[in-house]
């Protein structure tokens, strides 16, 4: 198990390289650093422009070769990937501080997906075609059907709302830094900031993962193994929890692994409405600045975190699949 981990661990890495170095060759080709100093009043001199532009590695008049070699060299030996546009231009520092950012705010709420999402799947699988099976599967289509934005501006209200009824701050309606001092202060006010995104990620997320199980279950239902069970004087229910989710889970949790590069970029939505600097609003900020550092930053990112889904994927299959484990 742990050469086989290994082996698919060195060929990520080697997708990860010619991944990252294409992403690097197509943003040369599609991004113009240059254009970030266009239309200024009073335009500045092409010199200064060309100096500040081979300062930072992005000079178009400069070889492509040229300048990716220094950039590739500069990541191999100090880990260096560049400066941008965006924020304080360190790509580094900047991807650092942004991907906790983005931890915090869609983690918890993925996680949360994921265990109501499964749980009313088992829930209304185990009821099919009864009135709570048809409500739940009711709400679910709704959620998936509705927007981040309606959702979020709904929340949004909702929270202002409270505050002016209660008349303190219960929600945060924007992120940024936690402003309270002491452990006990400053998580509640966390969770005060994080409440209004994460119902809005949940209620978005959550039923994506309810219909998948819920489906996966009812095939499984009807397996041989299952009636064994149930011949033997299982409950239905009982045949579900102890032998059908062992197996119909396991696509679900293959699909959760792999999404873990959306979990850090693809609330670009919810960042923006509730003004949370994550990895998101980052990848958005720097494809509209031509910041061609930071989008190769973030893709380099995005595909390692792809890399270790897969592995996760892989690990979890193993885990709850005796059959792939014996072979």
């Amino acid at each position: 198990m742990v050469r086989y981990l290994v082996r698919r661990a060195l060929s990520w890495l080697v997708m990860i390289f010619i991944a990252t170095n294409l992403v690097y060759f197509l943003s040369n080709i599609f991004l113009h650093p240059r254009a970030n100093y266009l239309g200024r009043r009073p335009p500045l001199p092409e010199e200064q422009v060309d100096a500040t532009l081979a300062a930072m590695n992005l000079n178009d008049k400069d070889p492509l070769l040229e300048r990716w070699w220094t950039w590739l060299t500069n990541i191999l030996r100090h880990w260096d990937w560049g400066q941008g546009f965006v924020g304080t231009g360190d790509v580094n520092g900047e991807i650092a501080h942004r991907m906790w950012v983005s931890a915090e705010l869609v983690l918890g709420a993925t996680i949360l997906s994921v265990l109501i999402g499964v749980g009313l799947g088992v829930y209304t699988a185990a009821r099919q075609y009864r009135l709570s099976d048809r409500i739940w599967q009711g709400i679910s289509v709704v959620a998936m059907n509705t927007h981040t934005v309606v959702i979020s501006l709904v929340l949004v209200l909702f929270a202002i709302k409270v505050n002016s009824m209660s008349g303190s701050t219960v929600f945060y309606v924007t992120g940024g830094r936690i402003s309270a001092d002491g452990f006990f202060a400053s998580a509640v006010e966390l969770l005060q900031r994080l409440a209004l995104p994460t119902l809005s990620l949940i209620f978005i997320s959550y039923a994506s993962y309810h219909m998948t199980q819920r489906s996966l279950l009812l095939d499984n239902i009807e397996m041989d193994y299952v009636r064994t069970a149930r011949a033997k004087g299982l409950t239905r229910n009982q045949a579900i929890r102890r032998h059908a989710l062992r197996t119909s889970i396991i696509p679900v949790a293959t699909s959760v692994a792999f999404s873990i590069p959306s979990v850090f970029t693809g609330a670009v939505m919810t960042e923006t409405i509730y003004a949370w600097q994550g990895m998101g609003q980052y990848l958005v900020q720097t494809i509209s600045r031509n910041d061609i550092h930071g989008v190769v930053a973030t893709a380099a990112f995005s595909a390692l975190l792809t890399a270790i889904g897969a592995i996760l994927a892989d690990m979890l299959v193993v885990a709850l699949d005796p059959r792939v484990r014996v072979s």
